[in-house]
Protein backbone atom coordinates (compact mmCIF):
# COMPACT_ATOMS: atom_id res chain seq x y z
CA UNK A 1 0.00 0.00 0.00
CA UNK A 2 1.80 2.96 -0.98
CA UNK A 3 2.29 5.65 1.51
CA UNK A 4 3.33 9.48 1.12
CA UNK A 5 5.67 11.28 3.85
CA UNK A 6 3.71 11.89 6.68
CA UNK A 7 3.15 15.45 8.26
CA UNK A 8 1.93 14.53 12.25
CA UNK A 9 2.90 15.81 15.40
CA UNK A 10 5.23 14.06 17.97
CA UNK A 11 4.40 10.76 16.82
CA UNK A 12 5.77 9.47 13.23
CA UNK A 13 3.30 8.69 10.63
CA UNK A 14 0.06 7.28 1.90
CA UNK A 15 -26.12 -0.66 -24.68
CA UNK A 16 -26.45 0.80 -21.32
CA UNK A 17 -23.13 -0.12 -20.16
CA UNK A 18 -21.97 1.64 -23.08
CA UNK A 19 -24.29 4.93 -22.22
CA UNK A 20 -22.73 4.98 -18.75
CA UNK A 21 -19.27 4.53 -19.80
CA UNK A 22 -19.35 7.24 -22.17
CA UNK A 23 -20.61 9.88 -19.43
CA UNK A 24 -17.51 12.54 -19.25
CA UNK A 25 -16.33 11.31 -15.54
CA UNK A 26 -12.64 12.85 -14.57
CA UNK A 27 -9.85 10.39 -14.29
CA UNK A 28 -7.97 10.89 -10.67
CA UNK A 29 -8.94 11.90 -7.50
CA UNK A 30 -12.70 13.38 -7.19
CA UNK A 31 -13.71 14.88 -3.77
CA UNK A 32 -17.57 13.92 -4.82
CA UNK A 33 -17.00 10.77 -6.08
CA UNK A 34 -14.97 10.04 -2.75
CA UNK A 35 -17.86 10.43 -0.24
CA UNK A 36 -20.29 8.07 -2.87
CA UNK A 37 -17.19 5.21 -2.98
CA UNK A 38 -17.58 5.60 1.01
CA UNK A 39 -20.92 4.85 0.56
CA UNK A 40 -21.22 2.07 -1.50
CA UNK A 41 -18.05 0.52 -2.13
CA UNK A 42 -15.51 0.88 0.93
CA UNK A 43 -15.52 -2.53 2.36
CA UNK A 44 -16.40 -1.45 6.18
CA UNK A 45 -17.61 -4.73 7.83
CA UNK A 46 -14.46 -6.98 6.40
CA UNK A 47 -12.13 -3.67 6.95
CA UNK A 48 -12.78 -3.74 10.66
CA UNK A 49 -12.98 -7.71 10.57
CA UNK A 50 -9.40 -7.82 9.51
CA UNK A 51 -8.34 -5.49 12.15
CA UNK A 52 -10.05 -7.21 15.02
CA UNK A 53 -7.82 -9.96 14.01
CA UNK A 54 -10.25 -12.56 15.75
CA UNK A 55 -11.33 -10.48 19.07
CA UNK A 56 -14.61 -10.10 17.46
CA UNK A 57 -16.04 -13.30 18.75
CA UNK A 58 -17.59 -14.94 21.49
CA UNK A 59 -14.92 -17.59 22.09
CA UNK A 60 -13.22 -17.06 25.56
CA UNK A 61 -9.76 -15.71 24.17
CA UNK A 62 -11.69 -12.78 22.90
CA UNK A 63 -10.39 -9.32 24.06
CA UNK A 64 -13.56 -7.36 23.65
CA UNK A 65 -11.71 -4.40 24.22
CA UNK A 66 -8.79 -4.92 21.41
CA UNK A 67 -10.21 -2.97 18.31
CA UNK A 68 -11.50 -0.60 20.59
CA UNK A 69 -7.65 0.47 21.32
CA UNK A 70 -6.37 0.73 18.14
CA UNK A 71 -5.53 4.53 16.59
CA UNK A 72 -7.33 5.35 13.27
CA UNK A 73 -6.09 8.27 11.43
CA UNK A 74 -7.74 10.63 9.38
CA UNK A 75 -6.60 13.27 6.87
CA UNK A 76 -8.99 15.79 5.77
CA UNK A 77 -9.79 17.93 3.24
CA UNK A 78 -6.73 20.86 3.17
CA UNK A 79 -4.29 18.79 5.11
CA UNK A 80 -6.03 18.42 8.43
CA UNK A 81 -5.45 15.56 10.59
CA UNK A 82 -7.50 13.88 12.99
CA UNK A 83 -5.35 11.59 15.21
CA UNK A 84 -6.22 9.11 18.32
CA UNK A 85 -9.70 8.24 17.08
CA UNK A 86 -10.73 4.78 18.40
CA UNK A 87 -14.02 3.02 17.58
CA UNK A 88 -15.85 -0.04 19.13
CA UNK A 89 -18.31 -1.14 16.63
CA UNK A 90 -17.83 -1.50 13.05
CA UNK A 91 -21.05 0.69 12.17
CA UNK A 92 -19.33 3.71 14.62
CA UNK A 93 -16.32 3.14 12.68
CA UNK A 94 -18.32 3.18 9.28
CA UNK A 95 -20.32 6.57 10.50
CA UNK A 96 -17.56 8.29 11.21
CA UNK A 97 -15.65 7.42 8.05
CA UNK A 98 -19.22 8.39 6.27
CA UNK A 99 -19.52 12.18 7.90
CA UNK A 100 -15.78 12.92 7.77
CA UNK A 101 -14.92 11.49 4.28
CA UNK A 102 -11.93 10.85 4.92
CA UNK A 103 -8.88 11.58 1.92
CA UNK A 104 -6.87 9.34 4.01
CA UNK A 105 -7.05 7.01 6.55
CA UNK A 106 -4.26 5.60 8.78
CA UNK A 107 -4.09 2.26 11.20
CA UNK A 108 -1.87 3.21 14.04
CA UNK A 109 -1.01 0.80 16.69
CA UNK A 110 -2.73 -0.63 19.32
CA UNK A 111 -2.50 1.12 22.78
CA UNK A 112 -2.86 0.27 25.97
CA UNK A 113 -5.93 2.48 26.78
CA UNK A 114 -8.33 3.69 24.48
CA UNK A 115 -6.24 6.72 22.81
CA UNK A 116 -9.65 8.76 22.13
CA UNK A 117 -9.30 9.02 26.41
CA UNK A 118 -5.57 8.90 26.92
CA UNK A 119 -5.57 12.58 27.92
CA UNK A 120 -7.43 10.91 31.22
CA UNK A 121 -4.63 8.78 31.57
CA UNK A 122 -2.39 11.20 31.16
CA UNK A 123 -3.42 13.23 34.37
CA UNK A 124 -3.39 10.14 36.42
CA UNK A 125 0.35 10.69 36.22
CA UNK A 126 1.31 7.11 35.15
CA UNK A 127 2.51 6.56 31.91
CA UNK A 128 -0.14 3.87 30.97
CA UNK A 129 -0.46 5.34 27.59
CA UNK A 130 1.42 3.01 25.14
CA UNK A 131 1.82 1.33 21.94
CA UNK A 132 1.67 -2.42 22.85
CA UNK A 133 1.04 -3.76 19.51
CA UNK A 134 1.77 -2.63 15.66
CA UNK A 135 1.64 -4.98 13.05
CA UNK A 136 5.37 -5.85 11.53
CA UNK A 137 5.55 -3.60 7.84
CA UNK A 138 8.08 -3.49 5.10
CA UNK A 139 7.70 -0.59 2.65
CA UNK A 140 8.57 -1.96 -0.39
CA UNK A 141 8.97 1.24 -3.36
CA UNK A 142 8.53 -0.39 -6.59
CA UNK A 143 9.32 0.80 -10.40
CA UNK A 144 7.52 -0.43 -13.27
CA UNK A 145 8.84 2.20 -15.42
CA UNK A 146 11.42 5.02 -16.06
CA UNK A 147 8.18 7.79 -15.16
CA UNK A 148 5.92 4.98 -12.69
CA UNK A 149 6.16 4.26 -9.36
CA UNK A 150 4.67 2.96 -6.49
CA UNK A 151 4.98 1.05 -3.62
CA UNK A 152 4.53 -2.50 -2.16
CA UNK A 153 3.55 -3.45 1.81
CA UNK A 154 3.87 -6.32 3.23
CA UNK A 155 1.64 -6.71 6.78
CA UNK A 156 2.91 -9.40 9.14
CA UNK A 157 0.50 -9.74 11.92
CA UNK A 158 1.87 -12.68 13.98
CA UNK A 159 4.50 -10.84 15.36
CA UNK A 160 3.04 -7.43 16.15
CA UNK A 161 4.27 -7.49 19.92
CA UNK A 162 8.24 -6.90 19.23
CA UNK A 163 9.15 -3.60 20.63
CA UNK A 164 11.42 -0.97 18.59
CA UNK A 165 14.87 -2.59 18.98
CA UNK A 166 13.15 -5.90 17.60
CA UNK A 167 11.54 -4.63 14.70
CA UNK A 168 14.82 -2.37 13.64
CA UNK A 169 16.89 -5.56 14.36
CA UNK A 170 14.70 -7.53 11.52
CA UNK A 171 14.32 -4.45 8.94
CA UNK A 172 18.61 -4.49 9.05
CA UNK A 173 18.73 -7.92 8.56
CA UNK A 174 16.75 -7.73 5.01
CA UNK A 175 18.45 -3.95 4.39
CA UNK A 176 21.06 -3.97 1.75
CA UNK A 177 21.04 -0.15 0.46
CA UNK A 178 23.26 1.07 2.78
CA UNK A 179 25.29 3.69 1.03
CA UNK A 180 24.84 7.21 -0.01
CA UNK A 181 21.29 9.23 -0.43
CA UNK A 182 19.36 9.75 -3.70
CA UNK A 183 21.67 11.13 -5.74
CA UNK A 184 24.52 9.16 -4.50
CA UNK A 185 24.91 6.49 -7.77
CA UNK A 186 25.95 3.69 -6.15
CA UNK A 187 23.01 2.78 -3.39
CA UNK A 188 24.69 -1.01 -2.62
CA UNK A 189 28.05 -1.83 -1.28
CA UNK A 190 28.61 -6.04 -0.28
CA UNK A 191 30.98 -5.60 1.64
CA UNK A 192 32.91 -8.69 3.28
CA UNK A 193 34.78 -11.90 2.25
CA UNK A 194 32.03 -13.60 1.24
CA UNK A 195 27.99 -12.78 1.58
CA UNK A 196 26.11 -13.61 4.47
CA UNK A 197 24.32 -16.73 3.52
CA UNK A 198 20.60 -15.02 2.68
CA UNK A 199 22.25 -12.83 0.58
CA UNK A 200 23.71 -15.45 -1.41
CA UNK A 201 20.49 -17.45 -1.64
CA UNK A 202 18.71 -14.46 -2.53
CA UNK A 203 21.12 -13.69 -5.44
CA UNK A 204 21.33 -17.19 -6.70
CA UNK A 205 17.65 -18.29 -6.08
CA UNK A 206 15.87 -15.21 -7.53
CA UNK A 207 17.56 -12.04 -8.13
CA UNK A 208 20.51 -13.30 -10.91
CA UNK A 209 17.78 -15.34 -12.91
CA UNK A 210 15.39 -12.34 -13.07
CA UNK A 211 17.88 -10.04 -13.94
CA UNK A 212 19.50 -11.79 -16.93
CA UNK A 213 16.15 -13.65 -18.58
CA UNK A 214 13.66 -10.82 -17.82
CA UNK A 215 14.66 -7.29 -16.76
CA UNK A 216 17.63 -7.04 -19.62
CA UNK A 217 15.37 -7.37 -22.24
CA UNK A 218 11.78 -5.83 -20.98
CA UNK A 219 13.84 -2.46 -19.47
CA UNK A 220 16.65 -2.12 -22.20
CA UNK A 221 19.05 -1.49 -19.99
CA UNK A 222 21.80 -1.65 -22.21
CA UNK A 223 20.27 -0.53 -25.27
CA UNK A 224 20.97 2.97 -25.14
CA UNK A 225 23.56 4.94 -23.86
CA UNK A 226 21.49 7.10 -21.15
CA UNK A 227 20.70 3.45 -19.87
CA UNK A 228 24.07 1.29 -19.53
CA UNK A 229 26.11 4.83 -18.72
CA UNK A 230 23.58 4.33 -15.18
CA UNK A 231 25.33 1.05 -14.73
CA UNK A 232 29.05 1.57 -15.73
CA UNK A 233 28.17 4.65 -13.24
CA UNK A 234 28.19 1.79 -10.20
CA UNK A 235 31.36 0.27 -11.27
CA UNK A 236 34.17 2.17 -8.62
CA UNK A 237 37.64 1.88 -11.35
CA UNK A 238 36.96 4.51 -14.12
CA UNK A 239 39.50 3.42 -16.30
CA UNK A 240 37.21 0.44 -16.49
CA UNK A 241 34.11 2.31 -17.13
CA UNK A 242 34.97 3.92 -19.72
CA UNK A 243 36.75 1.35 -21.13
CA UNK A 244 33.47 -0.50 -21.54
CA UNK A 245 31.57 2.71 -22.29
CA UNK A 246 34.54 3.47 -25.63
CA UNK A 247 33.76 -0.56 -26.24
CA UNK A 248 29.92 0.53 -26.83
CA UNK A 249 30.38 3.19 -28.30
CA UNK A 250 32.30 2.13 -30.73
CA UNK A 251 30.21 -0.91 -32.14
CA UNK A 252 26.37 0.60 -32.04
CA UNK A 253 26.20 0.64 -35.46
CA UNK A 254 27.43 -3.07 -35.66
CA UNK A 255 25.29 -5.81 -36.52
CA UNK A 256 23.92 -6.72 -33.04
CA UNK A 257 20.74 -7.23 -32.99
CA UNK A 258 18.07 -5.34 -30.86
CA UNK A 259 17.45 -8.41 -29.10
CA UNK A 260 20.55 -9.57 -28.78
CA UNK A 261 22.82 -5.68 -27.52
CA UNK A 262 21.49 -5.97 -23.68
CA UNK A 263 22.22 -9.77 -23.20
CA UNK A 264 25.43 -9.13 -25.14
CA UNK A 265 26.91 -6.16 -23.48
CA UNK A 266 26.30 -7.84 -19.90
CA UNK A 267 28.00 -10.96 -21.18
CA UNK A 268 30.95 -8.39 -22.15
CA UNK A 269 30.46 -6.22 -18.75
CA UNK A 270 30.89 -9.71 -16.53
CA UNK A 271 33.90 -10.98 -18.54
CA UNK A 272 35.50 -7.70 -17.78
CA UNK A 273 35.12 -7.39 -14.13
CA UNK A 274 35.69 -11.27 -13.76
CA UNK A 275 38.90 -11.07 -15.52
CA UNK A 276 42.48 -11.92 -13.57
CA UNK A 277 43.46 -8.21 -13.67
CA UNK A 278 40.19 -6.76 -12.25
CA UNK A 279 39.91 -9.37 -9.19
CA UNK A 280 38.84 -6.38 -6.84
CA UNK A 281 35.92 -5.87 -8.80
CA UNK A 282 34.09 -9.05 -9.08
CA UNK A 283 31.39 -8.15 -6.02
CA UNK A 284 30.77 -4.92 -8.36
CA UNK A 285 28.22 -7.36 -10.65
CA UNK A 286 26.34 -8.99 -7.74
CA UNK A 287 26.06 -5.02 -6.59
CA UNK A 288 24.43 -4.05 -10.08
CA UNK A 289 22.06 -6.92 -9.58
CA UNK A 290 21.02 -6.12 -6.41
CA UNK A 291 20.86 -2.68 -7.15
CA UNK A 292 18.09 -3.32 -10.14
CA UNK A 293 16.60 -5.86 -8.44
CA UNK A 294 16.34 -6.37 -4.33
CA UNK A 295 13.72 -4.92 -2.87
CA UNK A 296 14.26 -1.35 -1.36
CA UNK A 297 12.62 -1.26 1.76
CA UNK A 298 11.97 2.36 4.19
CA UNK A 299 13.66 1.47 7.42
CA UNK A 300 11.71 3.95 9.46
CA UNK A 301 8.49 2.12 8.67
CA UNK A 302 9.06 -0.94 9.98
CA UNK A 303 11.55 -0.04 12.91
CA UNK A 304 9.04 2.21 14.65
CA UNK A 305 5.77 0.66 16.81
CA UNK A 306 3.94 4.08 15.85
CA UNK A 307 4.33 4.65 12.42
CA UNK A 308 1.37 5.34 10.71
CA UNK A 309 0.15 2.53 8.18
CA UNK A 310 -2.22 3.41 5.15
CA UNK A 311 -5.24 1.69 5.27
CA UNK A 312 -6.11 -0.80 2.56
CA UNK A 313 -8.95 0.49 -0.12
CA UNK A 314 -7.69 4.32 0.21
CA UNK A 315 -7.89 6.41 -2.42
CA UNK A 316 -4.42 8.02 -3.66
CA UNK A 317 -4.94 12.09 -3.57
CA UNK A 318 -3.26 12.25 -6.38
CA UNK A 319 -3.71 9.56 -9.06
CA UNK A 320 -7.33 8.45 -7.88
CA UNK A 321 -6.35 4.57 -7.31
CA UNK A 322 -7.07 2.42 -5.28
CA UNK A 323 -4.27 0.99 -2.48
CA UNK A 324 -5.91 -2.40 -3.51
CA UNK A 325 -4.60 -5.86 -1.53
CA UNK A 326 -2.23 -8.49 -3.81
CA UNK A 327 -2.28 -12.44 -3.80
CA UNK A 328 0.80 -13.07 -2.91
CA UNK A 329 1.24 -16.24 -4.65
CA UNK A 330 0.32 -14.56 -7.77
CA UNK A 331 2.69 -11.15 -7.36
CA UNK A 332 4.10 -11.74 -11.05
CA UNK A 333 0.52 -11.74 -12.46
CA UNK A 334 -0.15 -7.94 -11.15
CA UNK A 335 0.14 -5.13 -13.62
CA UNK A 336 -0.50 -1.68 -10.93
CA UNK A 337 -1.35 0.11 -14.50
CA UNK A 338 -4.70 -1.96 -14.08
CA UNK A 339 -5.37 -1.16 -10.57
CA UNK A 340 -8.91 0.63 -10.45
CA UNK A 341 -9.13 3.86 -10.06
CA UNK A 342 -11.66 6.45 -8.04
CA UNK A 343 -13.85 6.86 -10.93
CA UNK A 344 -13.40 3.51 -12.26
CA UNK A 345 -15.43 2.42 -9.17
CA UNK A 346 -18.42 4.82 -9.25
CA UNK A 347 -18.95 3.96 -13.05
CA UNK A 348 -19.11 0.47 -12.06
CA UNK A 349 -21.45 1.08 -9.20
CA UNK A 350 -23.95 3.44 -11.00
CA UNK A 351 -23.83 0.05 -13.62
CA UNK A 352 -24.58 -2.15 -11.27
CA UNK A 353 -27.15 0.03 -9.38
CA UNK A 354 -28.94 0.65 -12.90
CA UNK A 355 -29.75 -2.96 -13.31
CA UNK A 356 -30.61 -4.40 -9.87
CA UNK A 357 -28.55 -3.17 -7.16
CA UNK A 358 -26.34 -3.74 -4.57
CA UNK A 359 -22.77 -4.18 -4.46
CA UNK A 360 -22.28 -7.82 -5.59
CA UNK A 361 -23.63 -7.40 -8.85
CA UNK A 362 -20.90 -5.47 -9.70
CA UNK A 363 -19.39 -9.07 -10.22
CA UNK A 364 -21.55 -8.67 -13.86
CA UNK A 365 -20.94 -5.64 -14.92
CA UNK A 366 -18.67 -5.01 -17.88
CA UNK A 367 -15.89 -2.84 -15.53
CA UNK A 368 -12.75 -5.45 -15.68
CA UNK A 369 -10.51 -3.01 -13.65
CA UNK A 370 -12.77 -3.12 -10.82
CA UNK A 371 -14.13 -6.67 -11.08
CA UNK A 372 -10.64 -8.18 -10.44
CA UNK A 373 -10.24 -7.08 -6.93
CA UNK A 374 -13.82 -7.58 -5.41
CA UNK A 375 -13.42 -10.82 -4.10
CA UNK A 376 -10.58 -9.37 -2.61
CA UNK A 377 -12.30 -6.12 -1.15
CA UNK A 378 -14.31 -9.47 0.81
CA UNK A 379 -11.31 -10.78 2.57
CA UNK A 380 -13.58 -13.86 3.64
CA UNK A 381 -13.78 -14.31 0.16
CA UNK A 382 -10.27 -14.70 -0.61
CA UNK A 383 -9.60 -18.05 -2.28
CA UNK A 384 -9.19 -21.18 -0.01
CA UNK A 385 -5.12 -21.02 0.38
CA UNK A 386 -5.18 -16.75 1.12
CA UNK A 387 -8.57 -17.08 3.56
CA UNK A 388 -5.92 -17.51 6.66
CA UNK A 389 -3.12 -15.58 5.01
CA UNK A 390 -4.52 -12.45 4.85
CA UNK A 391 -6.95 -11.44 7.97
CA UNK A 392 -4.26 -13.11 10.03
CA UNK A 393 -0.67 -13.53 8.92
CA UNK A 394 0.19 -11.55 5.84
CA UNK A 395 -1.47 -8.69 3.38
CA UNK A 396 0.52 -7.34 0.81
CA UNK A 397 -0.80 -3.94 -0.65
CA UNK A 398 -0.03 -1.54 -3.10
CA UNK A 399 -0.31 1.70 -3.96
CA UNK A 400 0.55 3.84 -7.00
CA UNK A 401 2.21 6.69 -7.77
CA UNK A 402 3.04 8.18 -11.16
Amino acid sequence: MAREDEKADAMEIDGQHQQVANTAIPDGFNADYLRIYYGKLFPHVDFFKWLSYGNDGKHPGCDQLYVGRREFSFTLENDIYVRFQSFDSVAEMENSIKEKCPFKIDIGPVYSVDPAKRHAYAQSGNNVFVPVERELIFDIMILVSITYCGYIVVVVVSIAGLNNEQRAAIADYFRVYKVGGENTMKKVSLTGAVLHPFLVRSYIDVLKGFFEDKLLLSQQLFASEERYQKILDLIPDENVASELHDKWQGNRRSSISKEDVNATRWEQLKSTLQSGKHKGLRRCIEEIVFSYTYPRLDMEVSKHMNHLLKAPFCIHPKTGRVCVPIDPNNCDDFDPTTVPTLSQGIVSATIAESLQGGIRKLIQCQAPAVQEYLDLVKFTQLPADLTNLVPHEKLLLHETNH
